[in-house]
């Protein structure tokens, strides 16, 4: 099969998407056949980019059938809605990023080329989105506290050794690193509508804390992993999206990294879904709590990495 027909292949997965209760097959088939892997990874896309709303009924089914034992949290329901509609000018910019992905980019160009997939997609979608995130666990009660305030460093640096916000300090200082990922204002978050205005600046601050409660490294696996933990726990739909161009860049240019990456990927999907809510967690309240003191009261348990955190660094240094 030539390239474009694989290309145009993909397309119409990734458009219509399997039934309800098929991934789950497709998910065991593919991890035994890699010329299935891209089926998988079209179901992925369709997730992100026409049905978000069913995130958690494909990611539920396809970590269920690639783990092979089901995620054990109330299932999510998707609405029996219409898919949304791609156009030519979003796969003509979707396939140059996982081409140029493939190739070596830096962190801050994937986030922005991943976001900026979203003004090719249909008016309906933002709106379905937000409807989509009322449904997990915490939010509706997360987002009623209104859009959040700033976290503020010099909080964190009175807090005491040993603290949690004591640690967050010496992560976001010691590495350089901004308290919020990406400037609110610059991103007009309170124009979205709720509750995705909340949500999105809420996990912009949030991020780097949730490495250290969830457990997650800041390297490039753990990086792919979080976002798998933050789309379980609220329909996250940039991370949605990003996980969608990772997987496919691999599935169409580095075929031998799949299981790598769709064993972190489901794993820590699974590792947000059984956790409890942290959405709405007032965490300015705890930063003079130890760590695992919060993990304790909250009912956390750090991420079992499947891999060495760094697996990817040592691959790119041999």
């Amino acid at each position: 099969m030539d390239k474009s027909a694989e290309r145009a292949g993909f397309e119409r997965g990734a458009a219509y998407g399997e039934r309800a209760g098929q991934t789950i097959g497709l998910a065991q088939a593919a991890k035994n056949d890699p010329d299935l892997v891209r089926g998988l990874a079209a179901c992925l896309a369709h997730a992100a980019f026409v049905a978000p709303d069913r995130i958690a009924e494909i990611y539920d089914e396809a970590a269920e059938g690639w783990r092979g034992r089901a995620v054990t949290a109330a299932p999510i329901q998707a609405e029996t809605a219409m898919p949304e509609l791609l156009w030519e000018p979003f796969w003509a910019d979707f396939w140059r990023l996982v081409d140029d992905a493939a190739k070596g980019m830096g962190a801050g160009e994937i986030t922005t080329r991943t976001a900026s997939l979203a003004s090719h997609l249909s008016p309906g979608f933002q709106t379905r989105a937000a409807a989509a995130c009322r449904r997990y666990p915490g939010v509706n009660a997360a987002a009623q506290s209104g859009f959040p305030p700033r976290f503020k460093l010099e909080a964190l640096a009175a807090s005491p050794e040993g603290s949690l916000g004591h640690e967050l300090y010496r992560l976001i200082v010691d590495n350089g690193y901004d308290l919020e990922v990406l400037d609110r204002d610059t991103l007009h978050l309170t124009r979205l509508p709720p509750p995705l205005d909340y949500l999105n600046a809420r996990i912009l601050q949030s991020h780097d804390l949730w490495h250290i409660v969830a457990g997650y490294r800041t390297t490039k696996l753990h990086e792919i992993a979080l976002s798998a933990f933050q789309l379980a726990q609220f329909g996250h739909n940039y991370s949605a999206m990003f996980l969608s161009v990772v997987v496919t860049t691999a599935a169409f240019h580095t075929p031998a990294a799949i299981t790598l990456l769709l064993d972190t990927i489901f794993s820590a999907w699974t590792h947000g879904r059984e956790t409890s809510p942290l959405m709405g967690i007032e965490w300015e309240r705890e930063w003079h709590f130890p760590t695992e003191a919060i993990r304790q009261l909250h009912f956390i348990t750090p991420y079992d990495s499947p891999y060495p955190a760094e697996i990817i660094e040592m691959f790119e240094a041999a």
